[in-house]
């Protein structure tokens, strides 16, 4: 019977192997060629180190360089996504352009009356997801290789991943913080249509449904100037898209992203007994 046993184990780990092999060579593609480098090197160039504007301005113009405090309530600690506009209850006016706040349906409407809702969501390093993230006072790194661009936010350490090797948007996508990126090139414009987003803390002051989709438009205005429009759409949430508007970075290009640890000398906790307190000493301190 145990030889038995170690038989159909060995079958069934064999068969679990193989499939697992199976669908690893599915998603596989070939290396990129030299072609693929030449190609990548024929479109506009977004890589490096960026920095949104301060104060919801053009970058270097709107004050501030690096380190200098974001403009926002002093209520809101290091990485709290800015505070977005109040929505609009039913069919407001200007959806579609941003003005008096995204028009939504009598049935979220009403759900973004819930006190629930109006509430502070956030938790103690919990970051937010798109598009919240995308705005964060804090740099953006951009790297370009054949078939994806990748998006580094120093504000977490979160990283995005957006796939311009062909493949389409997943018909079902897993629910995740930043959802499920594809990008496209148009005209010199990198679309990018995510989808597939967890019902988490992201920056948006009103509910939206799993149907929700993210477009974003990064185009290049001068060498070093980068303007990225977000537009929302939701056909259970919006009655038409809502469009976010855009916000302007500069490139640094002796920049590099420093370190960010957000539970680096956390002074709260939890006692043994479930009561919340905070440690006064500072951990770091040189001694005296």
């Amino acid at each position: 019977m145990q030889s038995t046993n170690r038989i159909v184990i060995g079958f069934l780990a064999g068969s679990l192997g193989f499939n697992a092999i199976g669908t690893a060579q599915k998603v596989t593609h070939a290396a990129p060629t030299a072609a693929d480098w030449a190609a990548l090197a024929k479109l506009p160039d977004l890589t490096g180190v960026w920095e949104v504007g301060l104060g919801g301005g053009g970058g270097a113009a709107a004050g501030g360089g690096r380190g200098a405090a974001p403009a926002a309530p002093a209520a809101a600690g290091r990485g709290a996504a800015p505070t977005p506009a109040p929505p609009a209850a039913g069919r407001g006016r200007g959806g579609a352009q941003g003005r008096g706040g995204p028009s939504l349906t009598p049935a979220y409407a009403a759900k973004a009356a819930s006190p629930a809702l109006n509430g502070d969501q956030s938790a103690n390093c919990l970051p937010p997801g798109l598009p919240g993230i995308m705005s964060q006072p804090y740099p953006l790194e951009i790297l370009m290789t054949p078939g994806k661009v990748t998006i580094i936010s120093e504000a977490y350490t979160q990283v995005r991943h957006i796939y311009t090797d062909g493949r389409p948007l997943p018909a079902d996508p897993d629910p995740t913080f930043f959802g499920t990126s594809i990008g496209r090139w148009e005209d010199g414009v990198l679309v990018i249509e995510s989808v597939g987003f967890a019902e988490v803390p992201r920056g948006l002051s009103f509910p939206f449904s799993d149907k929700l989709r993210i477009v974003e438009r990064l185009r290049l205005t001068d060498p070093d100037t980068l303007t990225i429009e977000t537009t929302l759409i939701d056909p259970e949430a919006l009655t038409m898209p809502y469009s976010m508007g855009s916000r302007t970075l500069r490139r640094h290009r002796n920049w590099t992203l420093a370190e960010y640890i957000c539970e680096e000398n956390n002074r709260n906790f939890v006692d043994q007994e479930g009561k919340a307190g905070v440690r006064l000493a500072n951990p770091l301190a040189s001694p005296k």
